[in-house]
């Protein structure tokens, strides 16, 4: 694997913690990179995505609200949607090709959500690439 795709590994374990714990990124990152055994440009990776993505958490969710038709945030499984914060975030704010950041994603979802989630993932994500890219 390489360094960005275990920085998103790391960076959606952490999003996964902060909800779950209900704290602030400040009080989970640090301690669990510290704990973790990669090197420092995984670590700076996984700590930039992390906090970026959840400091855009407000607008990413507006985003998956859009193209979950029929779905509340609430009803998506938490795996799921701090995926899809990760991606969207990354897609909106980083110069990563969309495919590969499309690819990624769907790879983390097939190793850590149900079996078939990773198409409800990929319709949400391809939708908005879709719209992303015809605007462009």
């Amino acid at each position: 694997m390489g360094k960005r795709h275990t920085g998103r590994k790391l960076a959606l374990q952490i999003l996964y913690q902060i909800e779950c714990l209900k704290k602030e990124a400040d009080d989970i990152v640090p301690d669990f990179l510290d704990y973790s055994d990669y090197d420092d440009d995984v670590k700076s990776w996984a700590d930039e995505l992390s906090r970026s993505a959840w400091a855009n958490v407000f607008e990413t969710d507006q985003v998956i609200q859009k193209y979950a038709i029929g779905w509340s945030l609430d009803r998506i499984t938490l795996i799921d949607r701090n995926i899809m914060r990760l991606a969207l975030y990354e897609l909106a704010h980083t110069d990563t090709d969309s495919a590969i950041v499309l690819d990624e994603y769907i790879q983390l979802c097939k190793q850590f959500s149900k079996e078939d989630a990773y198409r409800f993932v990929n319709g949400i994500l391809g939708s908005y690439i879709k719209d992303q890219c015809s605007q462009a």
